[in-house]
């Protein structure tokens, strides 16, 4: 099997993927996985927020019926496989975006299956600033919202800006996942031609590249965390 995987035909018919088709999928697989990862925060950020300011103790607590509401619903479609989530809304997908297949309509589950996941990274990060510092701004008579906007993200960036590097590297690789319902992309190469037509180099370059976008992604955000965190300041 690896002679026919590695031989001289299969290097001929891989390159010529590569060349012809390689690039356009790394660059689906790069803005479906950006673009499902800023809808994602847009939802998932403020969702979080109000996980922790909205509990009983918090700067702005809410009603213990709909803080309980929203971790059923956070709890639910995080328990949903992705592959099974990506069937449950294409009538959604439908209704958005016109169409159940493609690289376009594999962005709603993307951000339906991400959002909830953010939302809990986003509570992680601010359960860890300092009570005190809320404290402090709350004894000087700032508003839930001041103390949301100018304390609790303010002193958690260093926190969401890692949490938000995993968030964007678990979706990108549900986006190589969405190749199974006609997602577009290096996930799309990878079952077409690994899977149906056993081409296997052709699958193993598309993993390949897959973990170079993983490693460019996890970089770049550790480094941006890093800058951003007051303590490693001199």
């Amino acid at each position: 099997m690896f002679d026919k995987v590695f031989s001289q035909q299969a290097f001929d018919e891989a390159l010529a993927i590569i060349v012809n088709e390689f690039p356009m999928a790394i660059w689906e697989t790069f803005y479906v996985t950006v673009l499902s990862t800023a809808f994602a925060i847009i939802l998932g950020l403020p969702l979080g927020v109000l996980l922790v300011a909205g509990e009983k103790n918090g700067v702005l607590p809410l009603p213990a019926w709909l803080m309980q509401v929203l971790n059923v619903v956070i709890n639910l479609l995080r328990s949903v496989p992705f592959l099974i989530l990506m069937i449950l809304v294409f009538p959604l997908s439908r209704l958005i975006v016109g169409t159940t297949v493609g690289t376009v309509a594999s962005i709603v589950p993307l951000v339906i299956a991400a959002f909830p996941f953010i939302a809990r990274l986003v509570e992680s990060s601010l359960r860890e600033v300092n009570p005190n510092i809320i404290e402090a701004a709350e004894s000087m008579g700032s508003t839930p919202f001041q103390i949301i906007t100018k304390v609790m993200i303010p002193e958690s960036v260093p926190s969401l800006i890692s949490n938000a590097t995993i968030a964007i590297t678990t979706i990108l690789g549900y986006s190589a996942m969405s190749g199974i319902i006609g997602g577009g992309g290096l996930g799309k190469i990878a079952i077409n031609y690994g899977y149906y037509r056993y081409k296997y180099l052709v699958m193993l370059i598309a993993v390949i590249l897959l973990i170079l976008m993983v490693q460019v992604f996890q970089s770049l955000g550790t480094y941006l965390a890093t800058k951003c965190d007051k303590r490693l300041k001199k």
